[in-house]
């Protein structure tokens, strides 16, 4: 029988935890605080942006919210950001993406200090996982490893198929299963044989984007399947797993919708409460 993983009930265990270590950080005078930036008006990103900024408060985090109008410059946005960056109540910087076709992601995220870059995408974040140094890692390729640990599942010495190469889940996440000691093999849209890269593996994590893209013959009975992806279809949410073919085969697996997207939101207050404790840390040690 396949256990479907409960990432919601994970994601409420973690949220907790961060509740109540804001709790003590608020007794010492250093309330975290999360400043969100939301260019425009489209509705998917107004949902995330509300979702973050709820999940925010219920953990007793200060809320810092900036709404820009869809045509705002490369120079308006960059003037909020380097605000917020000089601003010591703010703790954590999340650009909402995507952004508008006329601004330069890259080079507004880039602008977000590394201190403070709690989505884990500036190139200096990227670097310090790249060296394993201390830093703020991406949410979800966090949150699948914080799936992994609770479900008991041993990285080390595991075989692990990432299927997707993007900068926001397969590649971080596959550093960081390196880091953990695990064998990771990496599948992408030039790979000819998928499924002899994801069979022989113990755990496969899809994030590609392809709808349905994995199902029975790509998996090895007993292996377990978290699913990145995430589809509107008149039917509802589903992934990129075909999941149901895969009951009674597969170990265990995250649900489309409740698995891995409950734990990006909770991994997104961690980084905003280390980011908080660090910056505490580095104000403790400076001379009075």
């Amino acid at each position: 029988m396949t256990t479907t993983i409960n990432g919601a009930s994970h994601a409420r265990n973690i949220r907790a935890r961060v509740a109540e270590r804001v709790a003590r950080l608020r007794h010492d005078g250093h309330l975290p605080g999360l400043a969100t930036i939301l260019v425009g008006d489209d509705p998917a990103s107004a949902v995330y942006v509300a979702a973050k900024r709820r999940a925010i408060r219920e953990a007793g985090m200060r809320d810092f919210h900036r709404h820009l109008p869809q045509h705002a410059t490369q120079d308006a946005v960059a003037e909020v950001i380097d605000e917020l960056a000089a601003d010591p109540d703010v703790s954590g910087i999340l650009l909402q993406l995507p952004l508008a076709a006329h601004l330069d992601a890259a080079a507004l995220i880039d602008r977000i200090p590394v201190t403070k870059d709690v989505d884990g995408l500036t190139t200096a974040s990227a670097g310090r996982l790249a060296r394993g140094e201390r830093g703020l890692r991406p949410c979800t390729p966090s949150g699948v490893i914080e799936l992994l640990d609770a479900e008991g599942i041993e990285l080390k010495g595991a075989c692990v198929a990432v299927v997707g190469w993007g900068e926001l889940v397969g590649r971080p996440l596959s550093q960081l299963l390196l880091r953990r000691g695990a064998t990771v093999t990496v599948a992408h849209e030039f790979t000819t044989d998928l499924a002899a890269v994801t069979r022989p593996t113990d755990v496969v994590v899809v994030a590609t984007g392809v709808r349905g893209l994995i199902g029975p013959e790509h998996v090895k009975p007993g292996a377990t399947i978290i699913d990145v992806g995430i589809h509107r279809t008149p039917g509802g949410l589903t992934g990129d797993v075909r999941a149901a073919e895969l009951d009674g085969i597969a170990g265990r697996i995250t649900p489309v919708p409740g698995g891995v997207g409950p734990m990006t939101i909770a991994m997104l207050l961690v980084n905003t409460l280390q980011a908080a404790e660090w910056a505490a840390e580095q104000e403790a040690a400076v001379p009075a």
